[in-house]
């Protein structure tokens, strides 16, 4: 399963979070992806149990796979601590080449912080394409390191939240902008 390199030695790890089963997969050079693979969200902030462990991985992580293992559990258990760990590096092909796509991502990883939120379309202004709003939610389905670039911040222009991870995710959605807003009060 070489996403974006031949000679990649590929690693997984499989986390159990307050939103589901999460399935890491990375190299030395960095994350391929990041998958929710199970939903399972609590009715509220308030109710999450804030529990995070690793179910199946190498006993010794790479470092990348470490340090994403390390964010999601600041996320998830101690959210006012996430900007103190390293976001661990990305080689999954879409950034390996410059692209619409991976501006949209990049400008979202920097610029919406913790509890705030970005409509599609100013997305696609930031990203210096004012009129690609659908573009940038292309961009947000193919996402492949979800959470880590928070496209759950992503809404519409009428406040509507939009879609996560293809419609399926949709409470997982309104549990990770409760929880991040949660997190700030």
């Amino acid at each position: 399963m070489a996403l974006g390199n031949e000679n990649c030695r590929m690693e997984e790890v499989l986390v159990k979070s307050p939103v589901g089963e999460i399935q890491i997969s990375g190299c030395e050079l960095g994350i391929h992806d990041l998958k929710l693979l199970a939903f399972d969200v609590p009715d509220g902030a308030e109710d999450a149990s804030t529990s995070f462990k690793v179910c199946e991985g190498p006993q010794e992580m790479i470092a990348p796979l470490k340090q994403c293992t390390d964010w999601l559990r600041a996320y998830f258990c101690e959210p006012s601590l996430t900007e103190k760990y390293t976001i661990p590096a990305f080689h999954h092909p879409l950034f390996q080449k410059d692209s619409f796509q991976k501006s949209v991502l990049l400008a979202l990883l920097k610029n919406v912080t913790m509890g705030k939120t970005i409509t599609y379309k100013e997305l696609a202004e930031l990203s210096g394409n004012a009129k690609a709003a659908r573009a940038v939610g292309g961009a947000m389905r193919n996402n492949p390191v979800p959470l880590i670039i928070p496209c759950h911040r992503v809404i519409c222009s009428d406040g509507k939240i939009g879609n996560y991870s293809g419609g399926k995710g949709n409470n997982v959605k309104l549990w990770l902008l409760a929880h991040e807003k949660h997190i700030l009060e």
